[in-house]
């Protein structure tokens, strides 16, 4: 039985704006380390299945950026939506080209930008859900153990372990992103977990899922499946695509499935979803500061500097983000780099195009 790994990378990452742009997204930015998150991605994929079964989807902005990135995947392999419609569309159209190739795969569904340390961890757990997913016919996702009570992330109520040799649960409930207060409560009972956006499920299975849970997307779904290699592919899909609504996987298929699962594990996970992220993920001065660039820093601390181009002096200045561009700079205090995606959703309300 083959697997099939799908990586979601339509994202533009507003909240790491100056860097991250439409055409230049998060996902290929070095914002982790040496290497684009995307390449980082594909690379800890490859370790578990061949190139060839590896499928990126994105969109027409991105879709060059994604293959000068990664030219060692086919040509047929960078799936192009014709616009965004969250996960559920997303995922949908990805396993109907997967079972057009191989009826009986197991499908992964990973998010192009999550930095992810242990990657022979990952790569031993990834192997343990392709088992599940095959053994027991179910739609099996990831959550991570808590570290601290994290508001940015949603979670994952577990109860009875399904599985004695492996970390095997069966889920109880989906909650959505808590304030701190239902955070703490969350850590306290010790039955949830993070959601990690990470799926595995046999490709037949999550089709059936679209159609009894998603039958109005299914039916478009159908259609386009039914022009997978003919001239009228493109047509159809612009087409279909405009009907279906959006909707997350979560909330459209998870929340409702019967045959869910999630494998709890244990290793160093972050979505990488702010720059306050990136300060708590990146090596750090004695100091407590994160550089990427040419900064000198006298009596400042705890700050985070990309500048790459010029010297930037921080001087008596503690807990800052500055983030140097050709074109652009942030300064914002540490702790509200949430307030970035605001900016940029108020750039494209204004049509400052050459900031987007």
């Amino acid at each position: 039985m083959s697997f099939y790994a799908v990586i979601m990378a339509g994202g533009v990452g507003k909240r790491f704006w100056p860097q991250s742009r439409r055409a230049t997204p998060k996902q290929l930015l070095n914002i982790a380390g040496a290497e684009s998150m995307l390449r980082m991605t594909v690379d800890r994929l490859k370790k578990v299945t061949e190139t060839d079964n590896i499928l990126i989807i994105t969109n027409s902005e991105q879709e060059k950026g994604i293959r000068t990135e990664i030219p060692e995947l086919p040509e047929d392999n960078i799936l192009i939506e014709p616009d965004g419609k969250n996960t559920a569309p997303c995922i949908g159209l990805a396993a109907i080209i997967i079972q057009e190739r191989d009826q009986d795969a197991v499908m992964g569904v990973f998010p192009a930008d999550h930095y992810i340390q242990d990657t022979d961890t990952f790569v031993e757990y990834l192997r343990q859900g392709i088992r599940t997913a095959r053994d027991m016919k179910g739609l099996v996702t990831f959550g991570v153990i808590p570290t601290r009570p994290a508001t940015g992330y949603g979670y994952i109520q577990y109860h009875e372990r399904t599985s004695p040799d492996e970390p095997i649960y069966a889920v109880k409930a989906f909650a959505e992103k808590p304030d701190l207060t239902t955070a703490r409560l969350f850590l306290k009972s010790g039955d949830f977990l993070w959601n990690s956006g990470m799926f595995v499920w046999q490709v037949d299975v999550i089709l059936k899922s679209f159609q009894e849970f998603l039958p109005e997307i299914w039916d478009s779904l159908d259609n386009i499946r039914g022009a997978i290699g003919k001239p009228v592919w493109g047509s159809v899909l612009t087409v279909e695509w405009a009907t279906l609504r959006s909707i997350s996987i979560d909330y459209g298929v998870m929340e409702k499935a019967r045959n869910v699962f999630v494998l709890k594990v244990d290793y160093s996970w972050n979505d990488v979803g702010s720059w306050d992220a990136v300060h708590e993920m990146r090596d750090k001065d004695d100091s407590g500061n994160v550089t990427e660039g040419d900064v000198i820093y006298q009596n400042a601390h705890n700050n985070l500097v990309y500048a790459k181009g010029k010297t930037v002096a921080m001087v008596g200045v503690d807990n800052l983000v500055v983030i140097d561009t050709a074109d652009a700079l942030l300064i914002i205090p540490r702790g509200d780099t949430e307030q970035v995606k605001e900016l940029v959703d108020n750039f494209e309300k204004e049509k400052r195009a050459s900031l987007l």
